[in-house]
């Protein structure tokens, strides 16, 4: 091992196993994030004048909207995954789409399956779909912080080769050390953008719908391009033109349109 790098913390990646039944770190990450975000989201909703008075949606109703944002995040995740990252492989082998427990999911995927839930739910409660969409926003990077932690825990999607002095030999990475980018991206996309949503409630900005989705989407795509500059990218896809990543192509859009949403946000009148 190269002087310079530190020793992979073995955690195995299943916690308990019963028989067959086997309760993975990154299952728990997943409900996790799904569960205290929806606590969250359940208190921002009992608060009124975050919303300037009326709140456009009940605790019960987000008690509902869990179950439809878990089915996106999981059927979305899954299959952005095999379209964007393998899909000449799922081509060839259909029946491992279903095999989740091998591993495997978009967080774009996901979130395009989150929205379209969401999106789908809002309608039919007449919820307005700007503001079901910015509590989402603000909790979404609880979910994208344990995930990241799960990719660490489970010694997957390393970062890039790194002489620097927390550089990691990871047990599936090969004899380099390389930069523990999980860690990287729990940090920006999990923490930071965490702390940015909550300025964003703290300001008010919850009384004019879109603003907190609108600033997520700029904030996740920014710093998961940063990340990508760390991370190494898939086997199977390699750098694309010009160095780039996947990664990095998916979240142009996602900047662009977050963009959009908040130039359209700041334009209409917020709630008195």
């Amino acid at each position: 091992m190269p002087t310079l790098a530190l020793p992979f913390p073995a955690i195995d990646p299943v916690l308990i196993q019963v028989g067959p039944l086997a309760i993975r770190w990154y299952a728990l990450a997943y409900i996790a994030g799904l569960v205290i975000g929806w606590l969250l989201a359940r208190r921002l909703v009992s608060r009124p004048v975050l919303w300037g008075g009326t709140s456009p949606m009940t605790p019960q109703d987000l008690d509902d909207a869990l179950f439809w944002a878990t089915l996106g995040v999981i059927l979305g995740g899954r299959l952005g995954y095999v379209l964007f990252y393998n899909p000449a492989f799922f081509a060839q082998n259909p029946a491992d789409i279903f095999a989740v427990w091998k591993g495997g999911m978009s967080f774009h995927g996901g979130l395009a399956g989150t929205l379209l839930a969401l999106v789908l739910f809002a309608r039919s409660r007449r919820i307005p779909v700007f503001s079901m969409l910015d509590v989402a926003a603000v909790v979404a990077p609880i979910g994208l912080f344990f995930g990241r932690l799960a990719n660490f825990i489970n010694g997957e999607l390393w970062g890039r080769p790194a002489d620097v002095p927390w550089a990691i030999v990871f047990p599936h990475g090969g004899p380099l050390p390389r930069h523990p980018s999980q860690l990287y991206e729990a940090g920006l996309e999990g923490i930071v953008l965490f702390l940015i949503m909550l300025l964003v409630v703290r300001s008010g900005e919850l009384k004019r719908p879109g603003v907190a989705a609108g600033i997520f989407g700029m904030g996740y795509g920014i710093g998961r391009i940063i990340g990508e500059f760390f991370r190494e990218p898939d086997v199977q896809l390699g750098y694309l033109a010009f160095g780039t990543t996947m990664g990095m192509w998916l979240s142009v859009p996602l900047v662009l349109a977050g963009l959009g949403l908040l130039l359209y946000a700041l334009k209409r009148k917020p709630a008195p």
